[in-house]
């Protein structure tokens, strides 16, 4: 057998040694996370006849570039790669399968499968909904001949989208229900205790220290207060979440449409007297097409609810290349009537989604049902853009349909002067005073 030669540093050799249930590594940039996680998973392999090991990246392309090219050099005459099941078959039995999960949904590919041992290379780009899912994974499998404790492995940076729930079990140390204290083991590893770069690559150190000062900190040193954690921190399911409402007589009731083939998120509304908006529906499903889409909308809606509107992205106006016709006229052939362009302008939009979240004596606020999961679901998991610190993260992109459609659904209740750009370099400014809603529809035709 080909002879497999390793050579750790010290922060590595703690990651091999650690039999921790859930064990994490790394903290910054150029620690040798990867190669870590890589050796950590076939070492395991090759001295546990059958054990079944799970690796997971959180796209295909990260998959194959980061550790499938890698492992097919390094495990040459150790395993046979199987290319139709992505995972590398060991002589005792034992495997490695290579998975990802772009979208949430991705990962309940792996409900009712058991791996010994799961690997999760950038924790932090995945939600804490995959991780839990994945858990349910973490099993015996029943073709070890030796007693072995599940466990996972875990490799990350401060920030994505799985930022909060990895810094409060591994940074914080806060535990919440059976989380167990000595079940979780943190090993930070920094760019200084990677001698392969420091010998060889010494200039990356000075890459690190150029970048911004917010990122310098958490990308060199593993600062994971460096980062602002979620985009928006004033949500709280407890404050703004409710059981389905009655809707009060002489309520506005409308729609907002975040279209696409990926998603389609739609959302019910209404604004009562006090100007607050409450969301009391939601269509959340993939793979529809617009005339499909529209029809959806429609069969949701109750015979006896008077929409005024429908608050679409403008992008919907813009004709189609397969068809020669606009989304809104496909949408509104199928049924859906009221279709308005939605004020899109992102930064002032996220503000009064911010302003109707706050609430107050001289603001209206948000509610949202608690049969709408996927909009309580995905608000808290939108991070802040790295570059543009006012917008939102347009990754994973599959949280950010309902966020999107919620940001339309308000901004339409904003009177037009308090959304306006100014002359200059087209800065939006807003009003933070929100004022009673427009009762009139004709008053959106213009808007």
């Amino acid at each position: 057998m080909k002879e497999l030669v390793i050579d750790p540093n010290p922060k590595q050799r703690m990651f091999f040694e650690s039999t921790a249930k859930y064990t994490a590594y790394g903290g910054a940039r150029g620690g040798g996370k990867s190669w870590a996680m890589r050796v950590k998973l076939i070492l395991l392999a090759l001295n546990y006849e059958g054990i079944q090991i799970l690796l997971l990246r959180r796209t295909l392309t990260e998959l194959r570039e980061n550790h499938l090219l890698p492992m097919q050099k390094l495990l040459e005459g150790i395993a046979r790669y199987s290319a139709g099941e992505k995972e590398f078959r060991f002589k005792n039995g034992s495997r490695i399968k290579l998975g990802y999960c772009d979208s949430e949904s991705d990962v309940l590919q792996y409900q009712g499968q058991a791996y010994e041992v799961i690997g999760m290379e950038e924790a932090t780009h995945f939600t804490e909904f995959q991780f839990n899912a994945l858990t349910e994974s973490n099993r015996a499998s029943g073709n070890m001949k030796t007693r072995f404790a599940p466990r996972m492995y875990f490799t990350c940076n401060p920030g994505g989208v799985g930022h909060e729930w990895v810094k409060r079990r591994f940074i914080d140390r806060s535990f919440r229900g059976s989380e167990k204290p000595e079940d979780y083991l943190f090993i930070k590893s920094l760019v200084f205790d990677n001698r392969y770069i420091m010998e060889n690559d010494p200039g990356y150190v000075q890459t690190l220290m150029n970048l911004p000062e917010s990122r310098r900190k958490a990308m060199l040193y593993g600062d994971w207060n460096a980062f602002e954690g979620a985009f928006f921190p004033e949500f709280n399911p407890e404050k703004h979440t409710v059981p389905p409402p009655d809707i009060p007589e002489g309520s506005i009731r409308f729609r907002a449409l975040d279209y696409g083939l990926d998603m389609t998120a739609c959302l019910w509304c209404f604004a009562g007297p006090d100007g607050g908006v409450t969301v009391y529906r939601e269509l959340y499903e993939s793979g529809l097409l617009l005339s499909e889409a529209a029809k959806k909308i429609v069969a949701l809606t109750g015979k006896g609810e008077n929409i005024r509107y429908t608050a679409a992205s403008p992008d919907l106006w813009n004709r189609r290349q397969e068809s020669g016709r606009s989304g809104f006229e496909i949408m509104t052939a199928s049924g859906l009537k009221q279709l308005i362009k939605a004020d899109d302008a992102r930064i002032p939009g996220w503000r009064v989604v911010r302003e109707y979240l706050k609430g107050g004596e001289h603001s209206p606020g948000l509610k949202i049902s608690r049969d709408c999961v996927n909009l309580i679901r995905c608000l808290p998991l939108l991070r802040f853009d790295e570059r543009v610190r006012e917008d939102a993260a347009g990754t994973p992109h599959e949280i950010t349909h309902a966020p999107e459609a919620l940001r339309y659904a308000l901004c339409s209740r904003i009177p037009k002067p308090a959304l306006q750009k100014r002359p200059a370099g087209g800065i939006y400014s807003f009003s933070p005073r929100v004022t009673e809603p427009r009762a009139d529809y004709a008053e959106f035709l213009d808007y």
